[in-house]
């Protein structure tokens, strides 16, 4: 059997753009895409903290140390500039790969900076 689990978030960063004519997806700077581990065109799901809005898009690249969180397309019309997001991604995992599993959670400042890059050891072991 597989579970779903939480791989990797980040947490807290800024909506900085939200381009309706573009096709899709979230670009994220990539400096915050390789911390985490998110790969480009990786499913994410985005959770709008001041709206309350959740979706499923995927995300791309967007230029290193620009701070850039911007929704496209559809998803453009989910938040305003200044809005608070988190982004995740999740995994399935055997229970075998439970036992050395540690979600990375990659915690940013109010302009997207890098502040710290977590990983939640003790996650399961309350479980």
């Amino acid at each position: 059997m597989q579970r779903t689990l939480l791989l990797a978030k980040i947490h807290n960063c800024t909506l900085t753009g939200a381009n309706i004519n573009y096709v899709g997806s979230i670009s994220i700077d990539e400096i915050l895409l390789d911390k985490a581990g998110i790969l480009p065109y990786e499913q994410v799901q985005v959770v709008n903290s001041a709206n309350g809005q959740r979706f499923i898009t995927y995300a791309i690249p967007a230029p290193a140390h620009s701070g850039i969180i911007e929704l496209n397309g559809g998803a453009a019309r989910l938040g305003i500039i200044g809005d608070r997001l988190i982004i995740m991604t999740y995994g399935q995992f055997t229970p075998e790969e439970l036992k050395s599993y540690s979600p990375t959670v990659v915690i940013v400042d109010e302009k997207n900076r890098l502040l710290e890059v977590r990983r939640y050891d003790d996650l399961l072991s309350k479980v």
